[in-house]
């Protein structure tokens, strides 16, 4: 019997397989699919002090093996999400949940990040310095380590549960900006975020996407994701939740061996809705096809 459990900082995952915020919603409503409490836990939608509408449309383009996206965090508040969204996912939830903040200034992200680190629901909380979709805040606040160590030690300071920075692939160095939000007291690391890309309209000659640029996410990145997690494993000490292009068994092992502590499933559920379910029951066999017993065990062995 293969054991697929996980602890990150402390937090015992039955096992690693997460679905990546702003593509599972809030969660509950993928109980309509399936029983969501066989998953590791929910990286839930990203979440902002004051609600936003998100960016005009079109905000969504298909690409080969992928998508672009620039929905620009929409979400009913903080606020809102404490009072009404949390409790719905509750009711049909029963693990701890990831709760992923972002923010326009560091007061925003402090702010944000405390009221829902007081819920018992969450257990993690994934702090977005990456976005690359919104014009102010997001990925200006990580391509520069020393902003990602300034928020990173702000909202630390500010809340009890374990902090996890997810860094942004749009830098030349990620092991820089990692190395950043260690300094600034992270417990954990989430990479990567989108990619940054376009798409043109051959008939109106002009870009697709109302916002111009939009986030790439699908499997084609899953080796650039590979490679960043990789390289973050030999640079920090830290643990990393890894994503990018995962849609398999397979690739949950490949981001275990590069460094990953558990892995988040993102554009491949708006492919599949059963995908990350697909996944979980497929590990077992996956595990035994390679000669894995415990997943805990293989974490960064491509290293050694």
């Amino acid at each position: 019997m293969v054991d697929t459990s996980v602890t990150l900082s402390g937090l015992r995952l039955d096992n690693p397989v997460i679905p990546a915020s702003g593509t599972f919603g809030f969660g509950y409503e993928f109980n309509d699919f399936y029983d969501i409490d066989i998953l590791g836990s929910i990286a839930l939608k990203g979440t902002t002090k004051e609600a936003r509408f998100g960016n005009p449309t079109p905000r969504i383009a298909e690409c080969t093996e992928g998508l672009l996206n620039s929905v620009g965090l929409q979400n009913p508040s903080v606020e809102k999400v404490v009072k009404e969204e949390l409790p719905k996912l509750k009711k049909v939830f029963h693990k701890k949940a990831i709760a992923n903040v972002s923010g326009f200034s560091v007061d925003e992200y402090v702010y944000t990040a405390a009221m829902l680190d007081k819920e018992d629901v969450v257990g993690l909380i994934e702090l977005n310095v990456s976005c690359p979709n919104v014009h102010a805040g997001g990925m200006s606040f990580g391509v520069e380590p020393a902003k990602v160590e300034e928020v990173t030690r702000a909202v630390k300071s500010a809340v009890k549960k374990p902090l996890y920075v997810k860094l942004t692939p749009n830098v030349s160095d990620i092991t820089a900006t990692a190395k950043a939000a260690e300094r600034g007291g992270a417990d954990g690391l989430a990479l990567i975020n989108t990619l940054l890309g376009m798409r043109l309209d051959l008939k109106k000659r002009k870009p697709i996407l109302a916002n111009v640029k939009g986030g790439f996410s699908g499997r084609a990145v899953f080796p650039v994701a590979l490679r960043m997690v990789y390289e973050v494993y030999e640079a920090v000490s830290l643990p990393i939740i890894g994503m990018g292009g995962v849609s398999s068994a397979e690739d949950v092992l490949e981001m275990m061996f590069a460094g990953a502590s558990a892995v988040e499933v993102g554009a491949e559920n708006l492919v599949n809705p059963y995908a990350c379910k697909d996944i979980i029951e497929d590990l077992p066999r996956v595990m035994q096809k390679y000669g894995v017993e415990k997943l805990s065990e293989i974490i960064g062995e491509a290293h050694q």
